[in-house]
C-alpha cells in the first residue's frame, strides 16, 4: 500500500512544495508513468507530470496497473485562487457531485463525482496551522478548508494542498516548505508516527459532513478546528442547486423542490461513509446558509439516509 503525492511542473505552488519536498532526506528515483517521472521515499510516490493538475485522471489506477502496487491514498499540490486574494493555505476534499450528465466540468473530474475523502483533511488542516504558526506564516496567510470541488478523477482516499491566492504568493518558498513540512510530518518520513490514519475502532469515530455556507465553510472551520473532529466531504451552497417551488412561505414537500441537492449530498454522503468504515457520519449545517424551506427539504432527506444533524459538541 503507497502513498501517492502529485505536482505539475506548470504550477509554482504545485513544484514548489514537492521540490522542497524532494530536497529532504531518503528520495529516489522512481519507476517513470507513462513519461511521468517518480520519486520513492519508504511506501511514498511522488509524481511530476507536464499538464494542468487537474488533467490527469485515474493517476492512482493507473499507478497500479504499471507498478502492481495498491494505491492506499492520491494527494495533489496545486496553486489556489481567490476573488480576495489574500494569502491561503487550503486542505480540500474533491469531487462535483451536485453537476449532471452532460454538464462540462469547469475544473475536471466527471458530473455527478465525488472522490472518497482522505481521513488526514482534519488532521491536516490542525497540523499545517501549526506549522503555519510555527513558521510566522500566521496572520498573513489564512490556514482554512475549502468546500468539495474539481477534478481529477480519482479512485483513493484524495486531499488537495494548495498555496493562494496570487502568483507572488504561489511562488512563497516559506508557503512551499510549509507544505512540504506538512506531508513529511504528516506521512511519517522523519520517523515519527503518521497524522490522520483512519482507526475504525478508535472511540472518536463520528465524521462531519459539512452542508452549506460557504466556499471555506467558516461554521464547519469552527468545529474542524478542534482535535478529534474527522471531516468528510464539504457541500458549499453552491453544491447544493435547489429550485424553489414557489411555495417557500408554507408548507413545502422535498418532492417538489428541484435541483441537483439531493443527488449531491447522497453522492458526498456515500463517498464519506466509504472513506471511514465504521464511522458514524453526522452532517453538520450552516442554518443560517438556508431559507427555512431549504433547510426543512435538506433535514427531511437526511432523515430519510439515516443521517443525523449534530451540533458542535457532537463531533467531540
Amino acid at each position: 500500500m503507497v502513498t501517492l503525492l502529485v505536482a505539475t511542473t506548470l504550477d509554482p505552488a504545485s513544484i514548489g512544495p514537492a521540490s522542497a519536498l524532494l530536497a529532504m532526506p531518503g528520495w529516489q528515483p522512481g519507476p517513470s508513468l507513462q513519461d511521468i517521472p517518480s520519486f520513492v521515499n519508504g511506501e511514498v510516490r511522488l509524481l511530476k507530470h507536464d499538464n494542468g493538475i487537474v488533467a490527469e485522471d485515474d493517476l492512482d489506477k493507473r499507478w497500479e496497473e504499471a507498478t502492481g502496487e495498491v494505491v492506499d491514498e492520491i494527494m495533489f499540490f496545486s496553486r489556489h485562487t481567490a476573488v480576495s486574494n489574500r494569502p491561503a493555505l487550503t486542505v480540500h476534499p474533491i469531487g462535483i457531485p451536485h453537476l449532471s450528465e452532460g454538464d462540462i466540468p469547469p475544473q475536471g473530474g466527471k458530473p455527478g463525482w465525488a472522490a472518497l475523502p482522505s481521513p488526514r483533511v482534519g488532521p491536516w488542516l490542525r497540523l499545517l496551522k501549526k506549522i503555519a504558526e510555527t513558521h510566522n506564516l500566521i496572520p498573513e496567510f489564512e490556514v482554512t478548508l475549502e468546500g468539495t470541488h474539481h477534478g481529477p478523477v480519482t479512485n483513493s482516499p484524495t486531499l488537495f494542498l494548495e498555496i493562494g491566492s496570487t502568483e507572488e504568493y504561489w511562488k512563497r518558498q516559506d508557503a512551499a516548505q510549509a507544505v512540504a513540512l506538512l506531508v513529511w510530518e504528516g506521512l511519517g518520513l522523519g520517523g515519527g508516527g503518521s497524522v490522520g490514519n483512519w482507526v475504525r475502532n478508535d472511540n472518536r469515530n463520528k465524521v462531519l459532513l459539512g452542508i452549506g455556507g460557504g466556499h471555506y465553510a467558516p461554521r464547519h472551520m469552527d468545529v474542524v478546528q478542534k482535535d478529534g473532529v474527522w471531516v468528510g466531504h464539504l457541500l458549499s451552497g453552491y453544491s447544493l442547486p435547489m429550485e424553489d417551488p414557489g411555495r417557500s412561505k408554507g408548507e413545502t414537500n422535498g418532492k417538489d423542490i428541484g435541483g441537483t441537492w439531493k443527488q449531491s449530498i447522497k453522492v458526498a454522503l456515500e463517498a464519506t461513509q466509504s472513506a471511514f468504515p465504521g464511522g458514524e457520519v453526522i452532517a453538520h449545517l450552516d442554518h443560517k446558509s438556508f431559507k427555512s424551506w431549504q433547510k426543512n427539504a435538506i433535514m427531511a432527506f437526511l432523515a430519510e439516509q439515516n443521517i443525523r444533524v449534530g451540533k458542535p459538541d457532537d463531533f467531540l
